[in-house]
């Protein structure tokens, strides 16, 4: 009898394979062993047709029953199941124990065949002398973020996207005192006193005067949304006082 070409799937393979009607069930396993990963006795086999659904591949002396017990169909799939506990299934996906192979940066610096090299023969990223530095391209960042947006000085606002944050655009602009700031922030005067300041960082004040009500905040741009936000009227829906 000729040799029927079956789809082999378990939990970690996929494949096709011939399998040979005059096998054993034993046989069988012992085969599929070597695609699945799964020991013979841990097996549980299941053919699966569109006809017939579901069929357990087993027998009482799997040694003597044969394949051809079974109603075994081209490209029919026949599905592994593991029996062993999910403890005791070794994890054939898990490549964190596997010692790799990682070139030192030396080494791989003097490679004149890498992507590396190839970057500086055409003066690309960080070897194109042109280029802006980090800190310049973080401050262009910012400034394309407030045109984007239309961030300017007396719009209305809302803050991370809080309503009870809503506010007064007051001012736009770098803000020396704020370390390792550079680039443009965003001043804004809060309806309600959740800021973190009263308009001045450090001693040096933006705008207002000096208050203990901490009305004012500076955000980076996309932290501002810019919007039709009147302040909120907390009392507007209440029928009476």
């Amino acid at each position: 009898m000729a040799d029927i070409p079956l789809l082999v799937v378990s939990e970690n393979s996929s494949a096709e394979r011939r399998i040979t009607p005059s096998w054993s069930i034993s046989t069988l396993k012992a085969k599929l062993e070597t695609v699945t990963g799964i020991p013979p006795s841990a097996q549980r086999i299941l053919l699966k047709t569109a006809a017939e659904g579901s069929i357990p591949v087993e027998a009482s002396d799997e040694d003597s029953t044969n394949l051809t017990a079974f109603r075994l169909i081209a490209y029919a799939e026949l599905h592994v199941l593991d029996k062993r506990p999910p403890g005791a299934r070794p994890n054939y996906t898990d490549a964190s124990g596997v010692d790799k192979y990682v070139m030192p940066e030396e080494e791989y610096a003097k490679k004149t065949d890498s992507v590396l090299a190839w970057k500086k023969a055409e003066k690309l990223g960080r070897f194109d002398p042109n280029a802006p530095s980090r800190e310049e391209g973080k401050i262009a960042a910012f400034a394309q973020e407030v045109r984007s947006r239309s961030i300017e000085a007396g719009k209305r606002c809302r803050v991370g996207g809080d309503d009870m944050r809503r506010g007064t655009v007051m001012y736009v602009g770098d803000v020396k005192e704020i370390p390792n700031g550079s680039g443009a922030w965003i001043g804004v005067q809060l309806d309600e006193p959740v800021g973190k300041n009263d308009g001045s960082v450090n001693g040096a004040r933006y705008w207002g005067e000096p208050s203990d009500m901490k009305h004012g905040v500076f955000v980076r741009p996309e932290r501002v949304e810019i919007g039709d936000f009147p302040a909120m009227d907390d009392l507007g829906d209440m029928e009476e006082i």
